[in-house]
């Protein structure tokens, strides 16, 4: 089923045991993450606080944190029927006759769902209007200990090319900078910089409204990775079966959605000078550092008399907006098979936090066809960001790392195998020597035609790892150690990671791999062997900007949890 609005979400949640409602009251500042983060890690419910200090409202959190709730969320039971049914519509065979084209008449009618609709009244999420604005009013989240201050971690930004008068819908964070502005986090490769770009080329203020709470697939298609020219709601539209309602703002020009729980109108002036945002515990598992963005101004708020306010909490994975990835993996995975034909399978594990690792199987069916499958991800959209693709044969199933590792372990050897090339990289990448730029690492550990043994087993190599601890005392210890090691050792493969890192915990381990490497300047090679330095770079390694750290609570925030968890409730769970 799909939902009308987050209150029909929940009651489903709630309906289904998947919610789990906390009467005790508790702190928007750290109490909250400490709580969810725990829950989440365990794999556990939605949770809505409804006591929240300094605040009317109830607090959502991890409402799509699990495989279950963002495929409820998406109204379907897992997301390869989304998949599936895109692929129908992108096969051409069912167009070349009338019986065939009158059996795919449901999913054209589906379509007429595409066209968001603009209503002439005020809409659902402007039954309170409050022209003077208070931003502290609201129970916005400091979600980590060293986090800039409090952010609004689930906003819908809706803005307008100044020329086009397209809208444009992207998930970027807010910082609270006071009562009535907060940052405007959109990074130098996201839609919403570009139109910026735009009004600040023309001296001209541009509009700009929030939308907090919408129903699950339109907080989800903000999220995807769509060319700039459809617009998102058309893609919400598609999933929940019926047209998005957008009203218009009360005090600017931009359509929001009728059902949004909260909406923040206002403007970015780029004439002001830009202001100083972060840091901010994200979703790498790391701080990304401060840095400088446009102010928006709130000149209005509009909220339902009801209101809930949604937040997440992203940190080390997993965490909710996992789930989200996944999605977005099954869901336009038809589409990237459409232009690679090799394309079987693929995965974006959990660990690798989005743009950090892509597991692909493929028909290899010529020599060198994982390396044009390799630059064929790199050309597209969003997956330029992509720092380590992984290719193995259609055979291996890429949903079973254990699967994965053996391919790896069997048929790569050494630099024969591995491909280098430097391309932009996500704003949040730390590991690169300069930001937006650095290395990629593509893998080819499919059988390669014409090698008698894959396996390479030679008495001086064995298709084994070993992941080592270095406590670092110089620059390049890492390496340094990496190179003792593969001179006395027989292992293909080994991994250095810094002190302090659980090395049974393979999960963690692939975390700071994926996070951690810049391949041209991490790889050790030793003919068929593989080093890997996924230790903490220094500045003089080469790094020309500062290292964030882990996110990590206080002990002081563990401590109140820990004393107070009976009171939560959420100890059946």
């Amino acid at each position: 089923m799909s939902y009308k609005d987050l209150h029909t979400f929940i009651k489903e949640l709630n309906d289904t045991g998947e919610l789990v409602r906390i009467d005790a009251e508790v702190s928007s500042e750290l109490e909250i993450t400490e709580i969810t983060d725990r829950v989440s890690k365990a794999h556990g419910p939605a949770l809505l606080f409804e006591h929240v200090k300094g605040s009317k409202y109830p607090v959502l959190m991890n409402s799509m944190g699990s495989f279950k709730r963002m495929s409820m969320g998406l109204g379907v039971k897992d997301f390869d029927e989304i998949g599936n049914l895109i692929s129908q519509y992108l096969d051409m065979s069912n167009y070349l006759s009338i019986r065939k084209l009158v059996k795919s008449a449901p999913r054209f009618l589906r379509m007429i769902n595409i066209f968001p609709r603009k209503s002439k009244f005020r809409g659902k999420c402007q039954e309170v209007i409050e022209r003077e604005v208070d931003l502290s009013t609201l129970p916005i989240l400091k979600c980590w200990p060293e986090d800039a201050g409090k952010f609004v971690t689930l906003p819908l930004v809706f803005t307008k090319d100044r020329i086009t008068k397209q809208q444009n819908v992207g998930m970027y964070r807010l910082q609270i900078l006071d009562k009535t502005s907060t940052g405007m986090h959109w990074h130098k490769h996201k839609d919403g910089s570009e139109i910026y770009k735009g009004y600040k080329e023309n001296d001209q203020k541009m509009p700009v409204s929030v939308a907090i709470g919408c129903d699950p697939a339109i907080i989800y298609a903000s999220t995807a990775p769509l060319p700039k020219m459809i617009d998102e709601m058309m893609l919400a539209g598609w999933l929940r079966k019926s047209r998005v309602k957008l009203v218009k703002c009360i005090t600017n020009d931009i359509y929001v959605p009728d059902n949004a729980e909260f909406v923040l109108e206002g403007y970015v002036d780029p004439k002001e000078e830009l202001v100083l945002e972060g840091p901010f515990g994200d979703h790498t598992g790391y701080y990304s550092l401060a840095d400088y963005y446009p102010r928006f101004h709130v000149t209005c708020i509009t909220h339902r008399k009801d209101a809930i306010y949604p937040a997440t909490v992203v940190g080390k994975p997993p965490m909710e907006d996992c789930y989200m990835a996944k999605a977005t993996e099954r869901i336009f995975l038809p589409m990237l098979k459409m232009i690679i034909p090799e394309l079987v399978d693929m995965n974006l594990p959990l660990e690798g936090v989005f743009h950090n690792c892509a597991i692909v199987s493929i028909k290899a069916k010529f020599p060198g066809c994982a390396y044009k499958t390799m630059n064929s991800i790199w050309g597209m959209g969003q997956m330029m960001y992509t720092k380590l693709i992984v290719v193995v044969d259609d055979t291996v199933d890429v949903q079973k790392l254990s699967a994965v590792r053996d391919a790896v372990l069997s048929n790569v050897n050494g630099a024969s195998d591995l491909f280098i090339a430097n391309g932009p990289l996500d704003a949040l990448d730390h590991s690169s020597n300069q930001a937006l730029f650095g290395s990629r690492l593509g893998i080819d550990a499919t059988k390669k035609q014409g090698r008698e043994n894959n396996s390479l087993d030679n008495g001086d190599v064995t298709n084994s790892y070993h992941i080592l601890t270095v406590r670092k005392e110089k620059a390049f210890h890492g390496r340094d150690i990496l190179k003792e090691y593969m001179a006395s050792h027989p292992d293909k493969f080994i991994i250095a990671v810094d002190d302090g890192v659980d090395t049974r915990n393979l999960s963690t381990v692939m975390w700071k791999v994926f996070n951690n490497i810049d391949a041209k300047r991490d790889l050790v090679i030793d003919k068929s062997k593989v080093g890997i330095d996924a230790t903490k770079k220094w500045k003089e390694e080469g790094l020309t900007r500062d290292w964030p750290n882990d996110i990590t609570m206080t002990d002081e925030i563990k401590h109140l949890v820990d004393e107070r968890w009976s009171e939560y409730g959420i100890k059946n769970h």
